[in-house]
This record gives C-alpha cells, structure tokens and sequence, in this order.
C-alpha cells in the first residue's frame, strides 16, 4: 500500500521540485527579471506573512466554490433527467444547455454583476454556471445509454416512470455521473475565480486583481497556488467518493 501511493506521489513531487529549483536558480542568476516571474521562494514568503489576506481569502473562495459546485450536481442532474425525459424538451432545452458552455463565462460574469451586485451570489452564480454542463452532459449520456432490455423488464413487472428512474436510470448511470461531477469539480473553481475578478470584494480573484494593482507578483503567483491546490483536493475528494461508491460494483473502480 506504501509503495504503491509513493510510486503515485512521488514522482509529481520530484517533478515540482526540479522546476521550482529551476526556476529558482533562473530568476536568481538575472536571467528572467523578477517582476516577470517571481522566485518560488518569494511565493513561500508571500504565503507565509503574518498579516497575510490569503488564507482568508481562501476560505472566501472555498465556500462560494463549494456552494456554486453543490448547485450545479442538482439542478444538473435535474436537468438531465429532464431531457432524457421527452424528445420533446430535449429538443427545446438541450440548445440553452450547449449555449450556456459555449459562452465564455469572463463575458457573462460582468451581467451577473448587474443582476446580482457585487458579492458572493455572483461568485456562487459563476461557480455553478461554469460546472454545471459536464454534469449534464455526462447525467444525460448515462440516463440514455439505460439497456433497454432492462427498461422492458422493469414495464413488465409493473414499475412506474419514478420507480424505474430511481432504481434503475440513476444507478445504471451514476459512473458517468460521477465522471461529470469530477469535471465539474475543477470548473467551480475556476468559475467562482472569475466571478471574484468582476464582481467581488473577497475571495482570491479579488486578492490578485489587488495585488496586480501593487505590481506584487508574488502574492499574485501565491494566490493561484491556493487556487490550484484547492482545485485539485475538490478533484481529488470526488475521485474518492467516486473510488468509495462504485469499487465494489463497477469496472472503472474496481481496480481490475
């Protein structure tokens, strides 16, 4: 078991290493300027500061992240479950839902702005409208693709539209469900970024838009450290739930 995380870890942690002592060594000998690319050591320091605004920050973003991902599972999975099921709503709907991934949310963040004023109910709008599509996408590709031989079974027993969504559409489509909440996972965060960059008085978006202000590109650097690493633990928590849920069941987890 040891071996085995050190043989997963490992190796991205010497990789991390190598580049920062690089890039270290670069801007130390005057070859890249330092206001183009800050030493990794500086970044440490930056995130280090007793009076540091990053931390909290973070837990700014953290919350309106994690808000905005929660309301995009529901009302994707709602949504999927809408179009998958009547051709007809699909037909209507399915174009608003492309459009809303096709729209780069920088351009929709400044109108949340007007809709919804500065703070967190834009962030949190930012955050779900970004993650939301892959977990329609992929909720609606697992509730279609349903065996239909197991849908003819479940008529002849007698199961209802509700009956048979709930015991046999939604478990029959949980692993690409989960695949698209993994998606999404990354995208709230980027999302709530933005909708901190345009509309917000908290958050890391609005600690870099400042920063870039005072020309401090190391807390700039630091800042979407913080963003990237909590990113990558949201990615990572799903990805064990995912591991925790389907392992006992279902080929992409069972480790076979």
């Amino acid at each position: 078991m040891i071996r085995k995380l050190l043989a997963n870890i490992l190796p991205p942690v010497l990789t991390l290493l190598l580049v920062a002592g690089v890039a270290e060594a670069v801007v130390s000998l005057g070859y890249v300027r330092e206001f183009l690319l800050p030493k990794p050591s500086s970044i440490v320091k930056a995130l280090l500061e007793k009076e540091t605004d990053l931390w909290p920050a973070l837990w700014v973003t953290a919350r309106s992240a994690i808000e905005g991902f929660a309301i995009s599972i529901v009302l994707g999975i709602v949504i999927a479950i809408i179009l998958s099921s009547s051709k007809w709503l699909r037909a209507a709907l399915m174009p608003y839902t492309i459009f809303f991934q096709t729209v780069p949310i920088i351009a929709i963040a400044p109108m949340l702005v007007i809709w919804l004023g500065f703070g967190p109910p834009t962030v949190r709008t930012a955050a779900c409208i970004a993650s939301i599509f892959p977990v329609i996408a992929n909720t609606y590709a697992g509730l279609s693709s349903v065996d239909p031989a197991l849908r003819d079974m479940f008529k002849l027993y007698g199961a209802g539209r509700i009956s048979t969504l709930l015991r046999l559409s939604l478990p029959f489509a949980l692993p690409q469900t989960l695949t698209g909440i993994k998606i999404a996972a990354g995208l709230a965060v980027i999302g709530a970024m933005v909708g901190e960059l345009v509309g917000s008085f908290g958050g890391l978006g609005s600690v870099i838009e400042v920063s870039r202000t005072q020309l401090r590109n190391d807390k700039i650097f630091a800042a979407v450290l913080l963003s990237s690493l909590f990113g990558l633990a949201m990615f990572l928590s799903v990805t064990l739930v995912a591991r925790l849920t389907l392992r006992h069941w279902h080929a992409s987890e069972s480790g076979r």
